[in-house]
């Protein structure tokens, strides 16, 4: 029981990152009908960004919770600046070019940030600081909760929960779902679809850029290619969950963080990715739309 307990906080954390970057998946395709491949890479990035932040600025020293904050605008800021970048050069062109177009422009975008990372930071492994937040953990019966777990678990839960208020109960958030239904009729409404797709890639791109930190935090080891890796794993949540549904993001990434904790911890670490891709395959078997599946609207 205290393995299942422990595997348990271990895959909602994990999970609670996964959530995190699949937002901005589900975000992009919810509106523009397209995949940010080069999302993962800008999850990255933020990491690196992060980790040079803290080092150049606070270096060895113990932080105090305005210098935490401050990192994590300053981070959040500079990425959702890149990803508003990455829409208005590599997106915005192709938007009404074929489908392909923009998806070969995606997977270049994710190639190009992916090698400036390698190119800034160099190829080696890079090492998160441990300093970052208190080394203190709870022990409740043989299961172990570190504050770093509680931080992460805590705040994507704000965040998670403030984004689905945003979008469902504010102005912008009802232009956002109108975007979303039909462009066109969005714009003859007098709602600015430009706009409207700049903020969704600065919303996706700091809840990025804050589940990147929270990485590099919990795991410490920064590789300039880790954005394929939790990029993938993001991109599989939001389909689990419903692509284009936020509460289907939250529910996939929670889900694939408790799928991939429990394999580990029965059956091995080493097949995890395995079972995840057949845990997708029988999803889109039984559930092709996902769990929550994509709500579409009838036009008339």
């Amino acid at each position: 029981m205290d393995i299942f307990l422990q595997q348990l906080i271990n895959g909602l954390t994990i999970g609670s990152l996964y959530a995190l970057v699949a937002l901005g998946y589900t975000m992009v395709y919810g509106v523009m009908k397209l995949i940010n491949f080069a999302h993962g890479d800008l999850v990255a990035f933020s990491a690196y960004v992060g980790l040079t932040i803290f080092t150049q600025f606070y270096g060895s020293n113990a932080l105090s919770l305005v210098n935490i904050v401050i990192v994590f605008c300053l981070t959040a800021i500079i990425v959702a600046f890149l990803g508003v970048l990455l829409e208005r050069l590599a997106y915005r062109p192709l938007r009404t070019a074929p489908r392909l177009s923009a998806v070969v422009s995606a997977l270049g975008a994710s190639l190009v940030i992916q090698n400036a990372i390698m190119l800034i930071w160099g190829p080696n492994m890079e090492i998160f600081p441990s300093n970052v937040f208190p080394a203190t953990s709870w022990n409740f019966g043989g299961v172990i909760i570190s504050f770093t777990q509680l931080v992460i678990l805590a705040l994507s839960a704000v965040l998670m929960v403030s984004l689905y208020i945003f979008i469902n109960k504010t102005k912008i958030g009802t232009a956002i779902r109108a975007t979303a239904i039909d462009q066109d009729a969005a714009k003859l409404m007098g709602i600015n679809v430009n706009r409207i797709i700049m903020t969704i890639f600065i919303i996706g791109s700091m809840l990025g850029a804050i589940g990147g930190l929270f990485i590099g935090i919990y795991y410490r080891g920064l590789t300039f290619d880790m954005g394929w890796l939790y990029g993938l794993n993001a991109f599989i949540a939001a389909i689990i969950g419903g692509i284009g549904s936020i509460p289907g993001a939250m529910l996939g990434g929670l889900l694939l963080g408790l799928f991939n904790a429990m394999i580990s911890g029965y059956i091995s670490t080493e097949w995890a990715e395995t079972f995840t891709f057949i845990l997708l395959i029988v999803i889109l078997i039984l559930r092709p739309t996902g769990l929550l599946g994509e709500k579409t609207a009838e036009k008339v």
